[in-house]
């Protein structure tokens, strides 16, 4: 097992900082290079790590493409960095692949699309005091203008209530645990470290592409050289790479269409059969309960239960539907149509470290209550090594190609489904049953993108090196 430099790495890859409640995302763009450079090395002492545990609170640093330009990088220099943290989220490859399209479309978002200010970097601010966090945003503003700093958008998110979003599942229950991070989880979600920090070994068995200095400049001393053995200094080392997405969740139109495709035959909303296809379409209960262990009836507890795997227990999809979006995003041991040995292993290259919180009202929705005031949704995150073969990966292949193991016109119903599909496509959702499956139709898209980008989470010293540049 490779040691990993705890000190090095920005501690939200390996702690979800659920004890922080409040969080501030400030997006900012470089307005004096010069004096965002001085910010950087003042930041650099300042970074939460994953061995710093018992600060009063959090912060961490991520930066665009577009910054590490803004900074003055080299152009060789940024050409070493994957080509999908280069190009951005909007390219129009990127929009096919992420279903960025209709309302999705970026040119739609408040923040990250084409027409909104450039992002170049993003400081984290976590808290568990509304108040104090609220003072160290009046300290933060007057660093942004001292040091060329232009505030461009604030993203205000929050833990969730009994760990539940907002349309009323239980959220952030099936994680992978970074072998030698000091984290551990059940066997088959302990992943090598280099499918989620550059520098260490991934489930290939190699180091993760890193980015290397083709060009000097700055200070190079402080930077580790190559592990490969090229003799160029290591700007990937310790870092890793943020997805970041804003989605607006609605509950009100999620529930109303379950209660129709449920209701009883004098039109009343049959509650539990709404909750029940719900949970079909989930993969859990709202509870968290997994459905491969509790199929037919919501035991009503708060669960996070996630040992179990598919194959022994549910190979025909009888429990949990192969449809749903947990045994779509995280097949384990039951991919494609391999042995579960080697679909455990395909599908540890490509997990990936989720990092959500909640916006908008403190609301969790269910089959009679949900019409909250205002608008609500997620700030979803996930940091990988690989974008492509991992977040990319999974949301293209996984969530949005409806012709997922068995099934041919089912997205995944919660991230998958198109705002206007083809002409004669039906999208819909299959519920595997023992003689004819039960086929809900007509799925519709209840998620709205409403910004997003790709960061760059360098470790403590590539922060304070970009300080130099």
């Amino acid at each position: 097992m490779q040691e990993l430099e705890l000190s090095q790495i920005q501690g939200f890859l390996v702690r979800d900082y659920k004890e922080m409640k409040f969080s501030k995302y400030f997006l900012l763009q470089i307005a004096d290079a010069d004096k965002a450079k001085i910010f950087l090395k003042n930041i650099s002492k300042k970074l939460t790590t994953v061995s710093l545990k018992n600060e009063d609170s959090f912060i961490n640093i991520g930066f665009t493409s577009l910054g590490l330009t803004a900074l003055g990088l080299h152009e060789n220099n940024l050409r070493s960095f994957i080509r999908e943290f280069r190009e951005g989220m909007v390219t129009p490859h990127r929009q096919r692949l992420l279903g960025d399209c209709d309302r999705n479309d970026p040119k739609n978002w408040n923040w990250g699309g084409p027409n909104n200010d450039a992002i170049h970097l993003m400081l984290m601010l976590f808290n568990n005091d509304e108040e104090k966090i609220n003072f160290q945003i009046q300290q933060w503003r007057k660093d942004f203008t001292e040091y060329g700093l232009k505030e461009i958008f604030i993203l205000d998110g929050n833990t969730f209530p009994e760990d539940r979003e907002h349309f009323g599942f239980r959220e952030g229950i099936s994680q992978p645990a970074i072998i030698g991070s000091g984290v551990t989880g059940i066997k088959n979600d302990n992943i090598n470290a280099g499918e989620f920090v550059l520098g260490y070994k991934n489930e290939y068995d190699v180091n993760p592409d890193t980015p290397l200095l083709k060009v000097e400049q700055g200070n190079i001393k402080i930077l580790a050289n190559d592990p490969d053995g090229s003799n160029q200094k290591d700007l990937g080392r310790n870092g890793t790479y943020f997805v970041l997405r804003q989605l607006k969740e609605d509950v009100n139109g999620f529930w109303n269409f379950l209660n129709e495709k449920t209701k009883n035959e004098d039109g009343s909303i049959n509650a539990q059969e709404s909750t029940k296809l719900a949970a079909k379409m989930m993969g859990r209960w709202p509870g968290g309960a997994p459905l491969v262990k509790f199929p037919d009836k919501d035991p009503g507890i708060l669960s996070d239960d996630n040992d179990f795997v598919y194959t022994d227990t549910d190979k025909d999809g009888l429990k949990c539907p192969f449809g749903s979006h947990v045994r779509r995003t995280n097949p384990r041991d039951n991919f494609e149509e391999t042995g579960p040995a080697e679909s455990l292993q395909l599908t540890k290259k490509h997990r990936i470290m989720r990092r959500v919180r909640s916006y908008g009202e403190n609301y969790t929705a269910a089959a009679t209550q949900h019409t909250p005031v205002n608008e609500v949704g997620i700030l979803f995150g996930c940091f990988n090594a690989d974008i492509n073969r991992q977040f990319e990966f999974i949301q293209y292949t996984w969530a949005n190609y409806p012709k997922f193991k068995q099934l041919y016109n089912d997205p995944d119903p919660f991230i998958g489904v198109k705002e206007n599909p083809q002409d004669g496509v039906e999208q819909q959702f299959t519920i595997p049953q023992q003689t004819t499956s039960k086929y809900i139709t007509g799925l519709k898209n209840f998620v709205t993108v409403k910004g997003g980008a790709y960061f760059f989470f360098p470790s403590v010293t590539v922060v304070e090196y970009l300080g130099t540049i």
